[in-house]
């Protein structure tokens, strides 16, 4: 079985709470002290600094002593004889924040300039090099491979988003069209001979001889230290020299992405195109009619507009229609043999009698009867979810399948929708029936029904009619 390092459940607590903003500020002053060298902190040297790092209200002694405590209570600060300092999971915590706002504050790109430098690190390291630059040179490869990873990643993920943006406007896919697509074709063409270029350059590399000369260089590492330059040099591999390469993948999705992007500002186009209204099509053909001076006028516009000439045929053809002109008139071409049928009674085929209509009387009735059962069905599955109050869901017990199913579809319905001022989240059914109200609560809830056990939280319910 796959794990994962486990994270501690408080590290990030101190984003939850009430006071999460200022605890934030708090842990970014002794995480910007620590990148200058500054380890331990007062209490008075947090409350000067804490206009530094962007916290503009008035902070109390009292207030920052309690987050101060906090912060300690959940492992993230040290104290001694009142000077505080990051834990390790106090670091960990404070390089957490700052990867989420930088994710959410940056956008993903897909840099030919990142493959270069990756392409420029592998034929240095393809020279005879000391241990120390060797050791430096891989490390700002990894660098580099990092960056074009984490720019594609997030790239992807944006363009995706955009995609499956059904409501923005024609402008932003004009503008989309002018220079995402360009971008992309331009990557994907200059792609093909640095990937080539990189390939050849890691297979002309022996890693196993320059990750030992890399870990000379490097002086003292940790144990794991080599076994993470090799599972870099594999994801290096995996993108550029595995079959297929990850980088042909990425090549696709641009290919892609580039085709939906242009159906994508296609369908927009159509729906912002003006609606055919035919009640004002009528009602301006009318205005021709009366415009009319003459009856031959009139049936010469009803001609024009309907397609109703007199008989003709047309559906009839020559045999060899090649050797007539498509724009010759029809009174100018040869005859065309016409069915006996067509003349006596006409039509071209002989057509069987119709059939008879079915009596339509029972499936009705089982319709009927249909109905009525599934709308007793619901009658009772409501009955057995409505409750007097707030309660636990733990405390419904003995329910069907059925009616545990609309239940469930209750609550994911309250967890879809925000929760007001005091948390609670509230939903209902799509024909109106039913409300469900819903806070979180503590505690975990296990039900049986005849299909199996469900476990989940254990949250307060309140079901009722409108």
């Amino acid at each position: 079985m796959t794990t994962f390092p486990p994270v501690p459940a408080d590290l990030f607590r101190f984003t939850t709470t009430d006071q999460a903003e200022l605890h934030t500020a708090v842990m970014r002053v002794f995480g910007v002290a620590n990148e200058c060298l500054q380890t331990v902190l007062t209490a008075d040297d947090v409350q000067q600094r804490l206009r530094s790092v962007g916290w503009s209200e008035q902070v109390t002694d009292d207030e920052l002593t309690a987050s101060l405590t906090a912060l300690r209570q959940w492992g993230l600060l040290d104290a001694s004889q009142h000077r505080y300092g990051l834990t390790r999971f106090g670091e960990a915590a404070y390089a957490g924040i700052r990867q989420a706002v930088h994710t959410l504050t940056t956008e993903g790109a897909l840099q030919t300039a990142v493959l270069d430098a990756i392409a420029a690190h592998l034929d240095e390291l393809q020279k005879p090099l000391e241990d120390r630059q060797a050791f430096t040179t891989l490390t700002q490869l990894e660098g580099h491979l990092e960056a074009f990873k984490t720019g594609t990643t997030r790239f992807n993920a944006d363009l995706q988003r955009l995609l499956r943006d059904d409501q923005a406007d024609l402008a932003t896919f004009q503008d989309v069209k002018r220079t995402t697509v360009t971008y992309l074709r331009d990557f994907i063409a200059e792609l093909d001979a640095r990937k080539l270029k990189i390939r050849e350059a890691v297979q002309a590399i022996d890693s196993t001889e320059l990750l030992e000369r890399a870990r000379n260089g490097a002086g003292l590492v940790p144990d794991h230290w080599l076994q993470q330059r090799k599972e870099h040099w594999n994801e290096l591999k995996a993108w550029f020299c595995d079959n297929p390469p990850r980088v042909e993948e990425l090549q696709d999705v641009s290919r892609k992405a580039i085709v939906q992007l242009l159906r994508v500002l296609d369908r927009i186009s159509e729906q912002r195109k003006k609606p055919t209204n035919t009640a004002a099509d009528f009602r301006a053909l009318a205005r021709w009619f009366a415009r009319t001076e003459t009856e031959d006028e009139a049936h010469e516009l009803f001609n024009a507009a309907f397609g109703l000439w007199p008989a003709r045929h047309a559906h009839l053809a020559h045999a060899d229609g090649e050797l007539l002109p498509s724009g010759e008139a029809w009174h100018n071409t040869p005859p065309v043999p016409v069915s006996p049928q067509l003349r006596a009674t006409g039509k071209q085929e002989h057509i069987g009698a119709t059939g008879k209509v079915r009596n339509v009387d029972e499936v009705r009735r089982n319709r009927r009867e249909q109905a009525e059962r599934e709308r007793a069905e619901l009658e009772y599955a409501w009955s057995q979810i409505q409750t007097d109050g707030a309660i636990r869901i733990s405390t419904l017990t003995n329910l069907d399948h059925d009616t545990f199913h609309r239940l469930i579809d209750l609550v994911g319905r309250a967890l879809g929708s925000d929760p007001d001022s005091t948390g609670t989240r509230t939903a209902g059914t799509s024909d109106g029936r039913m409300q469900i109200n819903l806070r979180n609560a503590r505690g975990w809830a296990t039900m049986t029904t005849q299909k199996g056990t469900l476990s989940g939280p254990d949250y307060v319910i309140d079901v009722q009619s409108r």
